[in-house]
């Protein structure tokens, strides 16, 4: 997507005569998408692969990339960062407009009210597209929704109304209102509140139930958002795998944000906590990892012998200390249906016979949504594997979510009797709370996505880097607030430079799994230093990632230029990355610090990390075997800490992920 037009410049009017030059003047309306022309220019449209080919050789492209659908990437938080109720407060914290790009929102929720509030900011400018069953206020000020093809799957709402829960979840999160006396159904009891709670927000509906979030959706909002005014962009979405950021529209929507002093906040993706496994990446973003809380869900099973498994599940039934018979999957297979034990063992939709599972708690070999052991019948299940045990999910039915070694001892224990019971209930570039978050959540959507699961809550409990992302969000429009001219690489330094460091001794890979650290609300608000950056800069991190002139041109609509010395090093990036083969190296990083802090204030820097690492400042030359290797470079003047991590890592060898 190219820069946006100038104002005597009709972009739908190029649109329109690039389209019938490849498809035809008769086919153009019905090939016809969008046009994107409020912050950026580019259009969408429908082509066959032989007229994407011919678009792509037109004078003017930068690239034609195909609309790939994105997933959505799935209280006591803000507390546990010592980000507490009573924080100072900048008195212009009501003119920040959090711009939320997710699946609605529920507006009549607690969480956004606007009790209290005033008019709308002056700079705003978006508009609410209100069908006949939504209103906007004081704290929801625009609200727009898009379905370029009109249809409109028939589980959901044709407007900006959330019927999903996702949007909600994290717009509350990084902007909701504080409100007491919030649970799930009596679990996680107590007050739910946004990092920003007296700040606007916008609401960009991309993502559907049936057909995801598509990209022509994603830049359609970029577009608008940016428009409209808003102070922060977050996105907590993304693509199955990686692409080039020129077919990226994250990466596109997030560096025309940027151009115009936007920071759009970005989940990392939920494949880690393995090295390679990010799906967004792109410097000009936040990327955001997610981290637990010091609080956890538990289930625990006792079976009739007296012992007791502590499992993890969101659990909001009550069985009442009532003993049921258990049954193992795998002796439960549904034979008429083509089903054998190697099968029904996993629990899988159809697998299990009915009557031997009916008023049974069913033991599956596998993590499963719950649905095919309620709808055969089972007033429960067991569930076990080797997968992280970090997040609690909530099931249609009392469940609990066990390791192998106490799955084990469950499984010894069948082989004697038959009887248990339930109790009742770098990139990333920065870590924030995203297990077992409750917020606010529609009424009217299902807690479990089970068709049998009736039950209606006003919060819910849901984990993943979604919502992480939201509290990174609120985190930065708390700094904007206080901070309103910092340029969105400036906030993100001041992010990470003041992230609490995770320990490498007893988290491996740390920079890959959580970035710079555990995101510090307070701390980031006085960092001492940053590490600022702009368009040029990002434009010459292109230049040196192998992009030509002429494409970028195309993409900032002014006279930029590569040059043959430009490196992906020198990105003025507040962290450190090396590639390194099994030779040995010299490799040269130049970065500028802007203070920020005291006046006058005398910095030294000082490297920590081990001995075989061996890094100077001015010059930084580092000589290091292949291997990976942790360090990190703090500035202090005695009173502030600026840490910028450091990491080696071996070369991926060809072929791999």
């Amino acid at each position: 997507m190219g820069d946006r037009p100038k104002d005597d410049f009709s972009a739908s009017s190029l649109h329109t005569g690039m389209l019938q030059d490849v498809v035809g003047s008769d086919a153009a309306s019905e090939a016809w998408f969008y046009s994107y022309q409020r912050s950026f220019n580019g259009f969408a449209a429908r082509l066959t692969e032989e007229e994407v080919e011919k678009m792509t050789g037109m004078e003017g492209v930068v690239s034609v990339f195909p609309s790939r659908t994105n997933q959505l990437h799935t209280t006591r938080s803000w507390d546990f960062m010592g980000f507490t109720q009573h924080v100072k407060r900048a008195s212009i914290e009501s003119n920040v407009v959090a711009g939320m790009l997710d699946t609605g929102i529920w507006p009549e929720s607690e969480s956004f009210s606007d009790e209290g509030f005033g008019p709308a900011p002056k700079k705003w400018k978006g508009i609410c597209q209100t069908p006949s069953n939504f209103t906007c206020n004081n704290k929801v000020i625009g609200a727009r929704f898009y379905h370029a093809d009109g249809k409109v799957p028939p589980q959901d709402i044709e407007s900006p109304r959330d019927s999903q829960g996702h949007g909600t979840h994290t717009a509350s999160t990084a902007a909701g209102n504080e409100v007491t006396k919030a649970s799930l159904l009596g679990l996680g009891l107590g007050t739910v509140r946004g990092g920003v709670p007296s700040s606007r927000i916008a609401v960009y509906k991309i993502c559907w139930s049936t057909t995801g979030c598509s990209d022509v959706h994603l830049l359609a909002a970029f577009d608008d958002a940016i428009a409209d005014g808003v102070d922060i962009i977050s996105v907590s979405i993304g693509g199955s795998i990686p692409v080039d950021y020129f077919q990226d529209p994250i990466a596109i929507g997030a560096f025309h944000a940027m151009k115009k002093g936007i920071l759009t906040s970005n989940s990392a993706g939920n494949s880690g906590p393995d090295p390679y496994t990010l799906s967004n990446f792109a410097p000009w973003t936040l990327i955001v990892a997610a981290s637990t809380i010091d609080r956890k869900f538990v289930t625990k099973i006792q079976l009739g012998n007296g012992k007791v498994y502590e499992g993890v599940s969101v659990n909001t039934f009550d069985l009442k200390d009532k003993m049921y018979p258990m049954i193992y999957a795998g002796d439960a297979p549904n034979i008429t249906g083509g089903f054998d034990g190697s099968q029904s063992r996993f629990c899988t939709t159809g697998s299990l016979d009915k009557a031997l599972v009916t008023g049974k708690i069913v033991l599956c070999d596998f993590l499963t949504s719950g649905n095919p052991a309620l709808s055969a019948g089972a007033v429960g299940t067991v569930m076990q594997d080797g997968g992280f045990k970090d997040v609690a999910f909530a099931f249609p039915l009392p469940a609990s979510y066990l390791g192998l070694d106490d799955g084990s001892n469950v499984s010894l224990y069948l082989n004697t009797t038959k009887y248990l019971f339930f109790s009742p209930p770098l990139s990333p570039d920065i870590t924030a709370p995203g297990v077992d978050i409750l917020a606010s959540w529609p009424p009217i959507s299902s807690l479990t996505e089970s068709e049998n699961d009736t039950r209606s809550v006003s919060f819910n409990i849901i984990s993943g880097t979604s919502m992480s992302c939201p509290h990174a969000t609120g985190v930065a429009a708390y700094i904007k607030s206080f901070h309103p001219t910092w340029s969105p690489a400036a906030i993100k330094s001041a992010l990470m430079t003041t992230a609490n460091a995770m320990n490498v001794a007893t988290n491996a890979d740390a920079e890959f799994a959580y970035g710079a650290g555990h995101i510090n609300p307070l701390k980031a608000l006085n960092p001492g230093l940053v590490y600022d950056a702009n368009e040029v800069d990002y434009v010459k991190f292109l230049c040196g990632s192998g992009y030509d002139t002429k494409s970028l041109r195309i993409v900032t609509g002014d006279l930029s230029t590569c040059t043959s010395n430009e490196t992906v090093w020198d990105l003025n990036y507040p962290s450190f990355a090396l590639t390194a083969k099994n030779t040995s190296f010299r490799q040269t990083f130049h970065r500028t610090v802007t203070n920020v802090g005291s006046p006058g204030s005398t910095y030294k820097a000082r490297v920590l990390g081990p001995s075989n690492l061996k890094i100077k400042v001015v010059p930084r030359t580092m000589d290091s075997s292949n291997s990976m290797i942790s360090a990190s470079l703090v500035w202090s003047d005695g009173v502030y800490h600026v840490r910028s991590p450091i990491v080696v890592y071996p070369a991926a060898s060809p072929g791999s992920n």
